[in-house]
């Protein structure tokens, strides 16, 4: 029977075990450039068999949070550099993610104090994040507007030049669109967000468009082997939501079979709540099977709320890898603890956004 410890493959990175630091934001990032305390956060966890960076940014316009990283100045790639240095040497694999918020972002987040941007003018019911003396605050969102077909294939570019920097300069092993959890990408998909009536908004096959885009021009540059996507079908993090999405995200995997990607990572339910939400079930089985017909061979990553017995009988399904997020806060050494089935530490959620090595690197290991 296979194992949560067994080394696996995602594309053309080979991976020690299944196990999987999920992309956990943690504001430690002034000015978007990596840190050296980020730099040993990461390599102190990189006994997993892949790392997932925190999400990070394509452009100026994409950042939403206050000390997010980013990846479109040499001062951010030279601090991810470290980064990737300090994983390597330990052992480790490590992916970034990339990010655009589109909407979930304030004005004094975006160049020249401009308005965030969207598939079309309505505001997100959520906070984000900014620094107010010194400490970070919950604020609400700014008004986005709404793009211009013309402005989409600046964004594409920046996805594919955020993907070709991270892996040929700043030395990861691949990238993670991120295509979940109500940002741009996610945007376009659902329809709660998504009001355009041009090639970009209406049926399935439009408002899928810019996702695929994106991610053939991320595997047109890395290759497909170096390349994941997340989705989060059902969530309603950052007030997105779609009356069907069963047939929207069946038709999106048989699209991404076709491009050879390294894994597919779906949050299943609520991302960080519920796994079942009552009133928008999903078939996460016939998801991976529209994937698998279609042709698709990339891992299967698993999201949302895994213990180890939950990650056992995961992988005993079928499951390719298993991400972990607060557990991998708290036990830098997740892999030993689920493997000798230690104890785990309690994660202290008053230090997960901002701050300094404190509930950050200082967590204490078996």
């Amino acid at each position: 029977m296979p194992s949560l410890f067994d080394p696996t493959q995602a594309g053309d990175i080979h991976l020690a075990n299944r196990i999987v630091l999920a992309p956990l934001t943690r504001n430690r990032a002034p000015d978007a450039i990596p840190t050296s305390l980020m730099a040993e956060y990461y390599a102190q966890r990189a006994s997993g068999g892949l790392l997932v960076t925190e999400a990070t940014a394509i452009s100026h316009q994409g950042q939403g949070y206050a000390d997010v990283p980013g990846l479109y100045g040499t001062a951010q790639l030279d601090g991810w550099k470290e980064v990737t240095r300090a994983v390597h040497e330990a052992g480790g694999k490590i992916v970034v993610q990339l990010w655009h918020v589109g909407r979930v972002s304030h004005t004094e987040l975006q160049p020249d104090g401009g308005q965030p941007v969207a598939p079309s003018a309505i505001t997100a019911r959520t906070k984000t994040v900014l620094l107010k003396d010194g400490a970070p605050t919950f604020v609400a969102t700014s008004e986005p507007r709404a793009l211009r077909a013309d402005e989409l294939p600046g964004i594409v570019h920046a996805y594919e030049a955020a993907a070709r920097n991270a892996v040929e300069t700043a030395g990861f092993d691949g990238v993670e669109v991120h295509g979940a959890n109500g940002y741009l990408l996610d945007q376009f998909l659902k329809r709660g967000s998504n009001q355009r009536t041009d090639d970009y908004g209406g049926s399935i096959e439009n408002r899928a468009r810019l996702l695929l885009e994106v991610t053939r021009a991320v595997t047109g540059a890395i290759g497909g082997g170096r390349t994941g996507i997340r989705l989060s079908p059902v969530t309603p993090a950052n007030d997105v939501h779609d009356a069907d999405p069963q047939p929207l995200f069946d038709y999106v995997v048989r699209q991404l079979a076709t491009l050879n990607l390294a894994y597919i990572h779906i949050i299943e339910g609520a991302t960080g709540g519920p796994r079942e939400i009552a009133d928008r079930p999903f078939d996460y089985a016939a998801l991976k099977t529209a994937y698998r017909e279609a042709g698709g061979k990339g891992a299967w990553m698993v999201n949302n709320g895994y213990d180890q017995a939950l990650a056992k009988q995961a992988v005993a399904n079928g499951a390719d890898l298993i991400a972990f997020g607060k557990p991998y806060i708290a036990n830098p050494d997740l892999v030993e603890r689920l493997r000798r089935n230690a104890p785990l530490n309690l994660p202290d959620q008053a230090t997960f956004y901002g701050g300094g090595a404190k509930g950050y690197t200082d967590y204490p290991t078996l």
